[in-house]
């Protein structure tokens, strides 16, 4: 079997990227990239790999790569996907897609034109229960409101790095942590074609740690709207690093529809995800809840090298990355405004 020669820049959130790919027999990663030089040699010696490059652009140059991943801040998403595909490279991109929907848009076009795939790393689709709602989603009709939510008691990530400098992120725990709860949501509900949002962030907590500790952060530490498509239904999406709550992280998705509800959420404030439905049956209500053995879900990572040696469509495509990039660009908008802002 022909393997996949694939490249991974951004060593943070790409040596998730590697052990996800080295899980399929058809990949093989055969270079990686990255600007700290100790972090490549590292995690190079780690998963034997010989190829190294401190600048991403040499290792397109050079290598005959099939498929590359970008796990990069933000910033980077547009320029080094636009050069992965001059260089013929389908490519898997971290989310959000790019800093804004004109750089997404971007994107899409330049792999429409290398006739190459994109996909963005909407992992959370990629769970036992969200693939088992995505399967009855049906059962509970035509969703009409929603809310979609990850709030953290306190947890921002890197304090004073890149996550929380606009010119480097974007944004704060919407454009990072929303942007998989809304996602998820959107999947669920068939990515009903967005019309307009009301937003509001709020940074009272962050903004005052920076200043005590003297470190960069200029984003929200709380982000919340609600979103109108043009079906009727309404979703609400909230978002942050930092909130007077309980939960030390609470995740759920909950949809509302003409026959029944759904709820995806985490258990005892971890990662772990339950998935539940509430139906209506001649006149009983019914709970559903999702219980093990359940069939495995492969990895996005094996999913993306699955789809193109099968040659069939994957999933996350880059028309919906750029559908959230839209909803995400419309919230900060309208909170900059204190107005609705249209989208399309």
């Amino acid at each position: 079997m022909k393997k996949l020669r694939i490249g991974v820049i951004g060593l943070g959130m790409g040596k998730a990227h590697i052990k996800g790919y080295l899980t399929h027999p058809a990949a093989e990663v055969s270079a990686i990239s990255d600007k700290d030089e100790k972090r490549l040699d590292e995690v190079g010696q780690e998963f034997g790999i010989e190829k190294r490059y401190l600048s991403a652009e040499e290792m397109l140059e050079k290598e005959k790569l099939d498929v590359v991943s970008i796990c990069t801040p933000n910033k980077f998403h547009n320029p080094l996907a636009l050069e992965a595909f001059k260089h013929g490279c389908h490519v898997l991109c971290e989310k959000p897609m790019a800093l804004n929907a004109t750089e997404a848009g971007e994107m899409l076009e330049a792999a429409h034109k290398a006739q190459r795939r994109i996909m963005i790393n909407f992992s959370y689709r990629f769970s036992e229960a969200s693939q088992a709602l995505r399967k009855q989603a049906g059962l509970i009709g035509d969703v009409y409101f929603g809310r979609t939510v990850w709030h953290r008691r306190r947890g921002m990530p890197g304090f004073g790095g890149w996550f929380g400098t606009k010119a480097l992120s974007g944004g704060g725990p919407l454009i990072d942590l929303g942007v998989h709860r809304l996602d998820l949501a959107l999947w669920l509900m068939g990515y009903p074609k967005p019309l307009w949002v009301l937003g509001a962030t709020f940074n009272p907590i962050a903004t005052a740690q920076a200043k005590a500790e003297g470190k960069t952060f200029d984003v929200e530490d709380l982000a919340a709207a609600s979103i109108r498509f043009e079906n009727g239904a309404l979703l609400m999406v909230e978002a942050s690093w930092a909130s007077n709550q309980k939960k030390r992280e609470h995740m759920e998705t909950a949809l509302f529809g003409t026959l029944g509800g759904l709820s995806q959420h985490n258990v005892d404030e971890g990662y772990d995800a339950e998935a539940e439905i509430y139906l209506e049956r001649e006149g009983c209500l019914f709970d559903m809840k999702l219980h093990p053995p359940v069939p495995k879900v492969e990895s996005s990572y094996y999913h993306f090298v699955e789809s193109i040696v099968s040659g069939k469509p994957h999933m996350a495509t880059g028309e919906e990355g750029l559908t959230v990039m839209q909803i995400l660009d419309a919230i900060y908008e309208s909170a900059r405004t204190g107005a609705p802002v249209k989208i399309g």
